[in-house]
């Protein structure tokens, strides 16, 4: 199983739902770093279940940091952060009925049957909070950089958010709060749809926005280590997530070049772009305009209507109607996860360019 990610920032996920502890392994990170541990937690509180559109397992998630930072600073030493599962319920499970839309099936085949099922195992959101605590670490350390890192929902079903306008603004106003719209109006339609679909024991997902603002030009690389493809494969970690885009994304196929051409120009002294449609990035390289990423969260999988599924004892068709606690949706939990792993594969990227010392000028 391979559970580590970065090249010069790594990131090493380890646990499972249902088992005594998760965490991670940040490694590469150099000595005499500060770290707000205040942060760490405010990230994690945005990520953990709220009211009737979550689910109702909730878990303290304080978090420890064994190793790696003394008296408030990085020692140079890999830092370990752990995080406890306290509010387990296993008995909800039941391997034998693989799930629709879950890795249940997958993961009985190909780890042969010694999968820990529970929960969803190494394959659950869950394993997200971890990845939420290595992130404020590296979101701090960008916002060091005044590089700002943003997501709101931008879509759930037909209720649209507006996209970002004054950027800095509006990601300030995302990262105050719980249930990230720019339209406070529209964040109410979508919390009323989502309890709607609840009480119909089913699920929905949605599209997130995200913003990088200030990101200086000439980081990234060409080809196989780009800004997208680096953004790709860590945001594509994120359980649920199934597609995603930059700037005008697919709409370029309804636009001529003479229409979506990004045409420079001088503008206080500097060299910008008149417009933004691909989304801060030339080349695999940032140009200094925001980035922009979109991406989708498909419907949570567990539902509580009955379901198709196999039985794997008895190797019969069969049929599943869930018990336990599961979201609605999760894309509102998961915006955090975003920030997060963006400020990580950002991270990792400005530390290939400019050398670790670049973190403590």
């Amino acid at each position: 199983m391979k559970s580590v990610i970065g090249k010069n920032i790594t990131i090493a996920l380890y646990g499972e739902s249902h088992c005594e502890a998760m965490g991670v392994v940040i490694d590469g990170l150099p000595a005499g770093i500060t770290i707000d541990s205040a942060f760490i937690q405010a990230q994690l509180e945005k990520r953990k279940p709220k009211g009737k559109i979550s689910t109702q397992r909730h878990e303290a998630d304080d978090f420890k940091i064994t190793s790696g930072v003394f008296n408030g600073f990085t020692t140079g030493t890999p830092i370990h952060i752990e995080i406890e599962n306290k509010n387990q319920r296993s008995k909800d499970y039941h391997p034998e009925l693989p799930r629709p839309s879950h890795a249940d099936y997958v993961a009985h085949i190909k780890y042969k049957g010694y999968e820990d099922y529970r929960g969803g195992g190494h394959f659950s959101g869950r394993l997200t909070a971890p990845l939420v605590a290595a992130g404020a670490i590296a979101l701090d350390l960008l916002k060091r950089k005044n590089i700002l890192v943003g997501t709101h929902i931008l879509q759930c079903q037909e209720i649209k958010d507006r996209s970002f306008q004054d950027h800095a603004s509006d990601i300030e106003k995302c990262n105050s709060l719980d249930f990230a719209t720019l339209d406070d109006h529209v964040g109410q339609q979508m919390v009323r749809r989502i309890e709607e679909i609840a009480k119909d024991h089913d699920s929905v997902g949605g599209i997130l926005e995200s913003c990088v603002l200030n990101m200086p030009v000439g980081v990234g690389e060409p080809f196989f280590h780009s800004i997208e493809s680096q953004l790709s494969q860590y945001l594509f970690s994120i359980p649920a997530v199934k597609g995603i885009e930059f700037g005008l994304g697919f709409d370029f196929v309804n636009h001529k070049g003479s229409e979506v051409n990004d045409e420079w120009q001088i503008k206080d002294d500097q060299v910008t772009t008149r417009t933004n449609h691909n989304g801060g990035i030339n080349g695999g390289i940032s140009n200094g305009m925001p980035i922009m990423v979109k991406l989708v969260i498909k419907p949570t999988s567990s539902i509580f209507k009955p379901q198709n599924t196999v039985n794997l004892d008895t190797m019969e068709n069969d049929t599943l109607t869930l018990t336990g606690r599961h979201d609605p949706a999760i894309f509102h939990r998961a915006r955090v996860v975003v920030d997060s792993m963006i400020a990580l594969a950002l991270l990792d990227l400005c530390v290939e360019h400019y050398g670790e010392e670049w973190l403590c000028a």
